[in-house]
């Protein structure tokens, strides 16, 4: 490198590097072996072993069972309070074998998937009037919070005398303890909806019915799925105490039936049944609201 310097008044001075051939080649090349090798950032919960998802949602359960077993094997749980895991799966093995248990399934299946279906229209049909139009919510609102505050258990003699002893008063019960959850939850998913929403569409010349459809009804959605999953539960709970109004079919009545001879393994097999049938229920609409909520992101967990 060269540097010439001129005399003072002069133009800036000329500063010109001269560089060897292959200089520049070289001096990259040093650099690039000077540089520290970089790994790639790995969030800290991708960091630990992958387990399958399946594997750890059944690690739970198959805990509970063998240490199920192992104290009825140990005799700290015996019999007559609680029937052995081998147990239970032989007499479900027999009530399936005899019809008995899918004829009960049958019965139970039928009388929720009715009381769910008149609970959904009553709950979901209460609550857009109430959600959509102020003097529908000022007429609606009130008796319902009212009602929803009365136990649906305490219902059932009053049911008995209206429907008498039937099918009638066991549908009802099962209506009832669906209907005001669904209510609830539809009526908060219409009311929470962004207000800027609402102006959005009202400035781009959507109608009352325009934003209904395709602004609050869509909005309301995941209140009403998750209003749904919960009516579901209440749907099962109401069935265990509806069939035991002088039922004579169901899974309720093999309860009743067990419970009259001490048959603690019937009755837990009954319990299984119901369990299953509720996680069924749930799955459903656990993929029904992955296929209608696809536009909405969420957080699954790490």
């Amino acid at each position: 490198m060269s540097i010439s310097h001129a005399p003072p008044g002069s133009p800036e001075p000329d500063i010109s590097v001269k560089s060897s051939p292959g200089t520049s080649e070289t001096a990259a090349g040093d650099a690039e072996r000077a540089l520290p090798d970089l790994e790639p950032i790995v969030p800290s919960s991708t960091r630990r072993t992958r387990v399958p998802r399946w594997l750890r949602r059944t690690s739970g359960p198959l805990l509970l069972l063998a240490l199920w077993q192992l104290l009825s094997s140990t005799g700290v749980l015996t019999s007559d309070i609680l029937a052995s895991p081998g147990r239970i799966a032989e007499v479900g093995s027999d009530l399936i074998a005899d019809g008995s248990l899918g004829n009960a399934m049958g019965t139970s299946l039928q009388r929720v998937a009715l009381g769910l279906l008149l609970g959904t229209v009553i709950g979901t049909g209460l609550a857009l009037v109430s959600g959509l139009f102020r003097v529908g919510e000022d007429l609606v609102d009130a008796p319902v919070q009212m009602l929803r505050t009365v136990p649906f258990v305490g219902l059932i003699p009053l049911f008995i005398i209206w429907f008498g002893i039937g099918e009638a008063p066991k549908v009802a019960i099962i209506t009832l303890g669906v209907t005001f959850p669904l209510y609830l939850n539809v009526y908060a998913g219409i009311r929470g909806v962004d207000a800027q929403l609402i102006e959005a569409g009202e400035s781009l010349g959507l109608s009352r019915w325009g934003l209904v459809r395709h602004v609050v009804l869509p909005g309301a959605l995941p209140g009403a799925m998750t209003g749904l999953r919960y009516s579901l539960g209440i749907a099962w709970l109401a069935l265990v105490f509806a069939e035991q109004i002088n039922a004579d079919a169901g899974i309720g009545f093999l309860m009743v039936q067990a419970r009259d001879f001490l048959r603690t393994d019937v009755i837990v097999v009954c319990l299984i049944v119901y369990a299953f049938l509720g996680l069924l229920a749930d799955f459903v609409v656990r993929s029904l609201e992955r296929l209608l909520l696809q536009w909405r992101p969420t957080f699954t967990g790490r």
